[in-house]
């Protein structure tokens, strides 16, 4: 029997804290993360680098004189709301490659990347845009894009082992719909439409943690950490307002929660079976994890009290239902 979670999916609106967890368990002894938390050494996923590689190549585009494939400008949303799938399929694929050691030597690293980005907007039932760019204008985007995506696909290799059983796979990934939207959310918004485009080896294995602050709240420490030098970070990327409003104006987990076919589950249907993925509540609506940002060393004690017990309680009702 496992002593650790296989799989978490952390998940909140954007600057709810998901990184700032992220950051906290790094820094946990291994031996005290599985035994307060049921967590083993992290391998993580996060679609948030396709996101930011997703404007880099509308950018790219942009400068060369190209229609933007993704994104309206640098201020708005998707132009098909159907690309929050295309991410879920990415972070299958990633998913899959991680279980099976999947190694690719592409001679262009950005250029697998858009390759991926297509399979993946196709799974979406969305066009494969990249590949309908002018052949050569894609090379010049991919060759702006290069070190980026190679630097991520290294990264994705380095986390590759041949024993996963004292491992847990955190997801991280942030969802929601338009503001004043009613619940349940329609079409491709919310966590009920990304939940039902994961695959069957994530959903058969994953719990949720879920980071629970309110809109406003989010839209706040959004801005309060973002710092325009470092738009790839994970920690310090601001979310333009246009998105936070019509992507992160409301998010759906309350609705799923209360829903649910089981307590303290969230239920999805998905591949034509249904899952109840034991889920715990991180109570974050008043601002407790914004200090893991900086260095350890810096960490107030008491502040660190706090979020331990917070994440701790929240982890003991996954682990109860797992």
């Amino acid at each position: 029997m496992r002593k650790v979670f296989n799989t978490i999916l952390l998940v909140a609106l954007p600057a709810s804290g998901k990184s700032e967890v992220r950051n906290f368990m790094a820094n946990i002894e291994p031996e005290r993360l599985e035994k307060e938390f049921h967590i083993g050494a992290n391998l993580q996923l996060d679609d948030f680098p396709y996101v930011h590689m997703m404007r880099r190549i509308d950018n790219e585009l942009k400068a060369l004189g190209q229609e933007r494939i993704y994104y309206h400008s640098d201020e708005d949303p998707f132009y098909d709301a159907r690309d929050w799938g295309t991410l879920c399929h990415l972070l299958n694929e990633d998913y899959k490659d991680l279980l099976n050691q999947n190694r690719v030597e592409p001679v262009s690293a950005a250029e697998y990347l858009m390759e991926r980005m297509d399979r993946a907007s196709l799974a979406a039932g969305l066009p494969p845009r990249n590949s309908l760019i002018i052949p050569a204008i894609r090379k010049q985007v991919a060759a702006k894009l290069e070190k980026e995506a190679r630097t991520m696909l290294n990264d994705k290799h380095a986390q590759y082992t041949d024993d996963l059983s004292d491992k847990t796979i955190i997801i991280e990934c942030a969802r929601g719909g338009p503001d004043g939207s009613e619940m349940p959310l329609t079409g491709a918004y919310g966590y009920q439409y990304s939940f039902a485009q994961l695959c069957p080896e994530i959903l058969e294995n994953a719990v949720i943690l879920y980071i629970w602050v309110t809109p406003a709240e989010s839209r706040r420490k959004n801005f309060d950490r973002a710092n325009p030098d470092d738009p790839g970070s994970n920690l310090f990327h601001g979310v333009p307002l246009n998105v936070m409003m019509g992507d992160y104006g409301c998010d759906d987990m309350q609705y799923l929660i209360e829903h649910s076919e089981k307590e303290n589950t969230i239920t999805v249907k998905a591949s034509g079976r249904t899952y109840n993925l034991p889920i715990g509540v991180f109570d974050n609506r008043v601002d407790t994890t914004s200090f893991l940002r900086q260095d350890k060393e810096n960490w107030d004690p008491e502040k660190v009290d706090t979020v331990t017990k917070a994440i701790r309680t929240a982890t003991d009702i996954m682990w109860e239902n797992y």
